[in-house]
């Protein structure tokens, strides 16, 4: 499960990424409102944890322009701010949940995981689908216009995080950590050969390619026609 956490506190924010990540979550930080609210929208996450008191944007008004922009990422509200009415202000700005400073870190993570559990109930779809690609989550299997693809696990993984960020860029190191686990760039070609074999089975012999170059960027997978 990938999350953003928006605090401006660094010690706090050392904190909470640390025992996020032993507790078995992909995360990134953002320290402050504006590039909270920028990476929130480059990037596709599981959840957000965002603190109340941020410099130039507070959490609030992240999460309301979230809302207002059909964002709908589950957010838990972080903040010294605990009366019932800064609670209730909270939820209203469109805020799943509201957990009040200082906190447990065992609660932290129970709210976290029923925010999470709560999300995936929503989700019933088990296919994704790009113009006439389609991927069976349940079965593994990918087809485009009615005919199977012979991925390796490997390729799928990379074909599912891109189906998954369908019209958005995907950057090398996006790929490094989401589809290899790695944080630093082994300056290999691994990426470029992955890619090479896997648009030349996903793209080979049909009319529209939906996996493109951006260069100096990265990847992005979607339908032209």
């Amino acid at each position: 499960m990938h999350l953003l956490a928006i605090e401006d506190d660094a010690e706090a924010a050392a904190f909470l990424a640390k025992g996020l990540r032993e507790s078995g979550y992909t995360v990134d930080l953002a320290t402050d409102g504006r590039d909270g609210l920028f990476q929130a929208t480059e990037e596709k996450y599981d959840l957000l944890i965002v603190d109340r008191q941020l410099p130039h944007l507070d959490g609030l008004s992240i999460v309301q322009l979230l809302r207002n922009n059909g964002n709908h990422t589950p957010v838990l509200v972080l903040s010294a701010l605990g009366s019932v009415d800064e609670r209730i202000e909270g939820l209203r700005a469109g805020g799943d949940d509201y957990l009040t400073k200082p906190f447990a870190f065992g609660e932290l993570i129970a709210r976290i995981e029923a925010l999470l559990r709560r999300g995936q109930a929503a989700e019933v779809s088990t296919r994704l689908r790009v113009a006439d690609l389609e991927m069976d989550l349940l079965g593994r299997t990918v087809s485009r216009a009615g005919q199977r693809l012979d991925l390796t696990q490997k390729e799928y993984q990379l074909l599912e995080f891109l189906m998954r960020r369908t019209g958005q860029v995907v950057t090398r190191t996006m790929l490094l950590e989401n589809v290899w686990d790695l944080h630093f760039d082994p300056q290999t070609n691994v990426i470029d050969v992955h890619m090479s074999r896997l648009r030349s089975v996903v793209d080979k012999g049909f009319e529209t390619p939906l996996i493109h170059t951006v260069r100096g960027a990265g990847y992005i997978l979607r339908d032209e026609s």
